[in-house]
C-alpha cells in the first residue's frame, strides 16, 4: 500500500480483475441504490407527514440511521474501485449524561448523516444510468462476438430486418454475421474502459458525499494546526534568540566597556587614551544596536511581563501622547495569548505608533486592545492629517502581510484630514 505525496493508495489489480471488480460494483450497486432510495423516500415522507403528532421524529431518526447503514456498505465497496483504504467519518455522539430526547435527535444534528441521506437519494438515478450502460456493453460484447455461434437459431422471414440490412450491407449471412461480430469486438475491446468509467462515476460521487467532506475538514484542521505550530515555533525561536543575545554577546560587550573605562582612567599616554575613547564609543554603539535588534526580535518586557506592560513601554517611548487601554487579563498567566499572537499584536501597535510619530502630524493617539473568546482586537486611532493607506508603504503593507500570516485582518480608515484608525483582528 504505497503512499504518494501523503495520499495512501492501494496497489492496482490487473485489468481483467479490475474489470470484474468494477462490473460487480455497478451491478450489485443497482439493487442497493433501489432499496436505499425506496427506504429513504418512504421514511422521509412518513416522518414529515406524522411530525405533528411526534411520531414522525423517531421515524426521521430511523431513516437517517438506515441511510447511514447504506452509506457504510457503500464505503466498503468503493474503496476497491478507487484504490483507497476504507475510511469512515466520525459521527456526532450524544454527550455523556445527555437526556433521552437529546440522544434521540443527535443523528439529526450531524451534518454527515444528512450527506448520507442525500447520497441515498441521488445515487439511484446515477446507478440506473451506469447499470444500463454496463449491461448493454457486456451484452453487446458477448453476444456480438459470438454471433457465429447463435445466428443460425434466429428465424428469418420477410418481416425480420437485420441491422446489416438497415445500413445497406445486404441480407447475406456473411455480411450479417461479420457486421454484428465487428460491433461485438469493438464493445469487447472498449469494455474495460467503459465499465471503469461507469464505476468511477458512481464511486467518485459516493466518495464526495460519504468521505470527501470529512476528509476536507480533516485536511483543513491539520493545515490550521500545522500553521499554528509553525507560528508558535517561530515565536519561541525568536524569543530564545533574543535571550541568547541578551545573555551572551551583550553581556560581554558591557564587560568590555567597563574594562576599557577602567583602563582609560589609569595613567596612560595621550594616544592610548584617544584609542581607548574611540573603542568605548564603538562598544557603546554596538550595544545600542544589539539592544535595538533585541527589541525588534522579541522585547524582554513582552516575554517577561506580558502584553500590557510591553504596550505601556511603547506608549511611553512614543513622541506623541498615547492613551492606552489594554485588557488586564492579557497580562495574567491564565489570560496570556499564544506567543505568536502576542508578538503580532505587539509589533502591530509598535509599527502603527511609529507611523503616527513620523508621518501623521497628530497631537494625540489612542490605543485599545481587547480580547474575547475567539479573537483579540487592537485599535490605534490618531487625530493626524489622515491619508494613510496600506499601498503607500510606511510599513503598513508589511504589517498587513504579518497580520494575514497570523490568520487575521487589518483595516485602515484614514480620510484626508483625519482621523486615522488602524484595526487589527487576530484569531485566538
Amino acid at each position: 500500500m504505497p503512499s504518494v505525496e501523503g495520499v495512501t493508495t492501494m496497489e492496482r489489480p490487473p485489468v481483467l480483475r479490475q474489470l470484474g471488480v468494477d462490473t460487480g460494483y455497478v451491478l450489485f450497486g443497482f439493487p442497493l441504490a433501489l432499496l436505499s432510495f425506496t427506504a429513504i423516500i418512504t421514511g422521509v415522507a412518513v416522518g414529515l407527514g406524522t411530525l405533528v403528532i411526534i411520531v414522525g421524529l423517531p421515524i426521521l431518526v430511523g431513516t437517517v440511521l438506515v441511510a447511514r447503514v447504506f452509506a457504510d456498505i457503500e464505503r466498503l465497496q468503493f474503496s476497491a474501485v478507487l484504490h483507497r483504504p476504507r475510511t469512515r467519518p466520525a459521527y456526532r455522539a450524544a454527550a455523556p449524561g445527555a437526556s433521552a430526547f437529546k440522544r434521540l435527535v443527535t443523528p439529526l444534528a450531524d451534518g454527515q448523516s444528512w450527506l448520507d441521506l442525500v447520497h441515498g437519494v441521488l445515487r439511484f438515478p446515477i446507478s440506473v444510468i451506469t447499470f444500463c450502460v454496463v449491461i448493454t456493453w457486456w451484452t453487446t460484447a458477448v453476444a456480438g462476438t459470438l454471433t457465429v455461434a447463435w445466428d443460425w437459431a434466429i428465424p428469418r422471414g420477410p418481416d425480420n430486418t437485420s441491422l446489416a440490412q438497415l445500413i445497406g450491407l445486404g441480407d447475406s449471412a456473411v455480411a450479417r454475421i461479420g457486421f454484428q461480430t465487428a460491433i461485438g469486438l469493438v464493445c469487447l475491446f472498449t469494455l474495460p474502459w467503459v465499465v471503469r468509467g461507469c464505476a468511477l462515476l458512481e464511486a467518485g460521487f459516493a466518495r464526495l458525499l460519504l468521505t470527501g467532506v470529512a476528509e476536507m475538514r480533516q485536511t483543513i484542521t491539520v493545515l490550521s494546526e500545522q500553521k499554528s505550530a509553525a507560528a508558535s515555533a517561530e515565536a519561541h525561536a525568536l524569543r530564545r534568540l533574543e535571550r541568547d543575545i541578551h545573555d551572551g554577546p551583550q553581556q560581554r560587550l558591557i564587560r568590555l566597556a567597563m574594562d576599557l573605562g577602567r583602563a582609560r582612567q589609569s595613567s596612560a599616554p595621550g594616544p592610548v587614551r584617544d584609542t581607548l575613547d574611540e573603542a568605548i564609543a564603538q562598544t557603546q554603539e554596538t550595544l545600542d544596536e544589539l539592544r535595538a535588534l533585541s527589541r525588534g526580535i522579541a522585547p524582554p518586557v513582552l516575554t517577561d511581563r506580558g502584553l500590557p506592560s510591553a504596550l505601556a513601554a511603547l506608549a511611553i517611548r512614543c513622541t506623541v501622547p498615547v492613551g492606552l487601554v489594554v485588557d488586564p487579563e492579557l497580562g495574567t498567566p491564565v489570560g496570556r495569548l499564544d506567543p505568536a499572537v502576542e508578538t503580532t499584536v505587539y509589533f502591530a501597535v509598535a509599527e502603527a505608533l511609529t507611523n503616527v510619530a513620523k508621518h501623521s502630524g497628530a497631537t494625540n493617539c489612542w490605543v485599545t486592545v481587547a480580547s474575547g473568546p475567539a479573537r483579540v482586537v487592537a485599535e490605534i486611532v490618531d487625530d493626524g492629517d489622515g491619508g494613510a493607506h496600506v499601498a503607500k508603504g510606511h510599513g503598513l503593507s508589511g504589517l498587513s502581510d504579518r497580520v494575514r500570516a497570523g490568520g487575521g485582518t487589518m483595516t485602515v480608515t484614514s480620510p484626508n484630514g483625519g482621523p486615522t484608525t488602524i484595526r487589527v483582528e487576530l484569531p485566538v
